[in-house]
């Protein structure tokens, strides 16, 4: 049977889901630069040789009007990484609103039936579970004969074909589905134990633990040692194998994984909230569809403006491939999927701010896909037509600030740069971007994009280096 691998403590490449980065510290000058030198300082960093089997796309522009500053390669296609969240976000501000949430509801059919609506929200966790619970002990009801489960609001694959095996078994390609609950992953704890024995095997969820055969082949090693963990899946879906060695006395490590049936798994949880306030629940099942009553309990999102801040700051996929979703229900849909539906509308919605509709090729919602295509331009497009729109300042708000929040929260401290760019990061294996504004400070308001691609250095190695190009864009003046 073959394997996949879930989980391995010296690899984290393959995610696009940029964790914090390792603090970098960009070569830095107090000289001045005027535009017309931009090119040939930028041309300094990019066409070193380490960097000459690499491809470079950027595009750098006014925000409102203006000749452009520099551009490479800036309408040629390259693999966006999660940069693409920007188009993404972009799109569901202007259809959706800053004030829209996504509504979880329970309906009551008569007779002791119950039929639970999951409608995507990606921040729906145990807490809201609890909530409907509560509700429903309010309104008196103490037994449920049957408990119907709707996922007929997100059509299509609960996974992106196109996402490469390892990224569908990591917590950062959860699938996504009309019932997300904890983001659709589930934890577990290997913890070291005496010199010689296997490490314990830790469930937080003894519903999930009762969803799965493990096999232990891990060790418990003298300090000494060097750690390492591997846990596997297998093609089944049913069995793990745990892998690797701890050191005795050292920290348990904590492994997050996707759920297989995210209705199911939302089902097992919700059973655990029913008792806790003594509802009893008889039979569960999914239905893909129905007639919904009356409506006697009912939980919402957060609004649109925070989900955004979530996507964009923590680079989070799972929101991104949810708000793809919720971008279908803007549109009629006849025999196709929620994610191809909202891939439509992304389309038209770029093309409304201005965005050429053949400078980017999209396949997924959060750029996990290497099968997206996106050029600079489109990138830069995006960010100057959203700019002009009233809504701007929330789209904006969601991006990390360098050497501030999110994913840059680690990137530019100490340098010119920080708190005055506010940008998207993006990262998978090759694949290196940052695209986003400037508040340069002896020049006009900056939008610019970088992308890297076919790159065979550390992303560490690249990042320093877009770094070394946006610290020289605050160096900017009028000459």
């Amino acid at each position: 049977m073959g394997v996949l691998l879930i989980f391995l403590t010296s690899q984290i490449g393959f995610s696009s889901i940029a964790k914090a980065q390792t603090p970098v510290a960009p070569t830095t000058t107090t000289k001045s630069i005027c535009s017309t030198q931009l090119g040939t300082a930028i041309d300094a960093v990019i066409n070193r040789p380490l960097f000459s089997r690499v491809r470079w796309g950027i595009l750098v522009q006014p925000l409102s009007t203006g000749p452009t500053l520099y551009s490479r390669d800036a309408q040629k296609y390259f693999t966006p990484a999660s940069n693409l969240k920007l188009l993404t976000t972009a799109a569901a501000l202007q259809q959706l609103g800053a004030n829209f949430r996504i509504r979880t509801s329970i309906y009551q059919n008569g007779n002791g039936v119950l039929r639970v609506v999951g409608r995507g929200d990606p921040s729906f966790s145990d807490t809201q579970l609890q909530t409907l619970a509560q509700q429903l002990k309010q309104k008196g009801i103490t037994q449920i004969q049957r408990l119907i489960a709707d996922d007929s609001y997100i059509q299509g694959d609960i996974v992106n074909p196109t996402w490469q095996w390892e990224d569908v078994q990591s917590d950062y390609g959860a699938p996504v589905s009309s019932f997300i609950l904890n983001q659709n992953i589930f934890s577990l704890k290997l913890v070291p134990q005496a010199v010689g024995k296997s490490l314990q095997v830790v469930w937080t969820d003894a519903g999930e633990a009762r969803q799965w055969r493990t096999i232990n082949q891990s060790v418990t090693v003298a300090q000494n040692q060097p750690s390492y963990v591997n846990v596997t899946r297998e093609l089944s879906g049913t069995v793990l194998r745990i892998q690797g060695q701890l050191t005795t006395n050292s920290e348990p490590s904590l492994i997050d994984l996707p759920v297989v049936d995210p209705n199911y798994y939302f089902l097992r949880r919700f059973r655990t909230a029913l008792a806790t306030e003594k509802i009893s629940l008889g039979q569960i099942l999914v239905a893909n569809g129905g007639v919904n009553q009356e409506e006697i309990a009912f939980v919402e999102s957060p609004p649109l403006s925070e989900l955004l801040a979530e996507t964009n700051l923590n680079s989070n996929n799972l929101y991104a491939e949810a708000l793809l979703r919720a971008l279908a229900m803007k549109k009629p849909r006849v025999n196709q999927t929620s994610a191809d539906v909202g891939l439509e509308v992304v389309k038209a919605s770029l093309t409304q701010l201005g965005v050429d509709p053949a400078n980017y090729i999209l396949v997924d919602g959060s750029g996990l896909s290497r099968r997206n295509l996106v050029t600079p331009e489109a990138l830069v497009q995006t960010l100057r037509g959203i700019a002009r729109t009233p809504t701007a300042y929330i789209y904006r708000a969601s991006l990390p600030v360098a050497g501030r929040s999110g994913t840059l929260k680690g990137r530019f401290q100490d340098t010119p740069a920080e708190g005055i760019v506010q940008a998207k990061t993006g990262t998978l294996t090759g694949a290196i971007s940052l695209s986003g504004y400037m508040n340069a400070p002896n020049y006009e308001p900056l939008v610019f994009s970088i992308i890297v691609n076919q790159s065979e250095q550390p992303a560490t190695v690249v990042r320093q280096a877009i770094d070394e190009i946006v610290v020289l864009l605050t160096q900017l003046q009028h000459c």
